[in-house]
């Protein structure tokens, strides 16, 4: 009997989860990648309730809670239980809609607090040698190049990069156009050493990787296809590499980057989370915390009256007030 109950649990999670994902979709335009991500968050928490044998109509606050409570015993971080906890916020706000539970267990639940690691961001020196770094004239040179310096001036996610077609280029005009989440478009604007690095692409690199005539993609391999985003984190990690940058480097750190310079820069919030593609200021301002600690390591580190020693006021001889 408990073999036919777990089926029917397993049946029932299978379908559910299916269509509302299916959902999702449809209706919201999730990319494969992100679908992907809540079909392995759903289907753990999926395998919890199974193992109950408890079907999603019968989930209860007080089992999410187990559930949360099982993933920090197993040593998981707050981030992947505030993931999973939004996943199945998501989950169970659509089956309530449409009817298939009731109550909502998973409604006004907060996500796991605390622990927030602060984005990691180059030094603008360091993002500097990086794009600096000397590239062979060739097609693949060429368009190395252009990625990089596209990432840094646009603060795209590699995702919306890898997604350019050459229809989303307006360069006479210093801008482009992406598709971020959902597939929400919005214009962003180029600097002027990577409109330059583009056109050099374009004109010289390009043409020489480009297999198929219809092809669209602004970015190619060499069989002629898209760029992947492994193919452009394993790029900047090269880089990095070589400009002797002494830390792990992603795609998502020239983003972090972009955003935290022109925040140090002055630019206003509201504008940067425009430029990133932040549904909600929120997101945005953890960057003005990163902001203020790098101003607080820099004055530590910088300023002529602090002591020496431990990089704390007061610290040296005769520092009493």
């Amino acid at each position: 009997m408990p073999a036919q109950e777990d089926n029917a649990a397993t049946r029932a999670w299978q379908q559910a989860t299916a269509d509302y994902l299916e959902i999702l979709r449809v209706e919201r335009g999730l990319a494969a990648h992100t679908l992907a991500a809540y079909r392995r968050d759903l289907a753990d928490f999926a395998a919890f309730a199974i193992a109950r044998q408890v079907k999603p109509a019968g989930v209860t606050r007080p089992l999410i809670l187990a559930y949360l409570h099982q993933l920090q015993r197993a040593g998981r971080s707050r981030a992947t239980a505030a993931r999973r906890l939004a996943a199945l916020r998501g989950f169970f706000r659509y089956l309530a809609g449409e009817g298939k539970v009731e109550p909502d267990p998973a409604e006004g639940m907060a996500t796991p607090r605390g622990g927030r690691p602060l984005p990691r961001v180059l030094a603008v020196d360091e993002v500097e040698r990086v794009l600096e770094l000397p590239h062979p004239a060739s097609p693949a040179g060429l368009r190395d190049r252009a990625v990089l310096e596209l990432l840094y001036a646009t603060g795209l996610r590699v995702s919306e990069l890898v997604g350019l077609d050459l229809d989303d280029l307006l360069l006479d005009h210093g801008l482009l156009r992406c598709r971020g989440k959902g597939g929400k478009e919005r214009v962003v604007p180029v600097a002027a050493p990577a409109v330059e690095a583009t056109r050099q692409y374009l004109e010289r690199g390009r043409p020489a990787l480009a297999r198929r005539p219809g092809q669209r993609a602004l970015f190619l391999n060499q069989r002629g296809g898209r760029l992947s985003r492994q193919w452009v984190w394993h790029l900047l990690r090269r880089a990095a590499r070589r400009a002797g940058v002494p830390r792990a480097v992603s795609p998502h750190t020239l983003r972090h980057s972009f955003a935290t310079h022109l925040l140090a820069g002055g630019a206003d919030l509201r504008a940067v989370q425009e430029l990133l593609g932040h549904a909600d200021i929120s997101t945005t301002q953890i960057y003005t915390h990163l902001t203020r600690h790098h101003l607080l390591e820099a004055y530590l580190r910088a300023h002529p009256r602090m002591a020496p020693g431990d990089g704390r006021p007061g610290s040296g001889a005769g520092g009493s007030t």
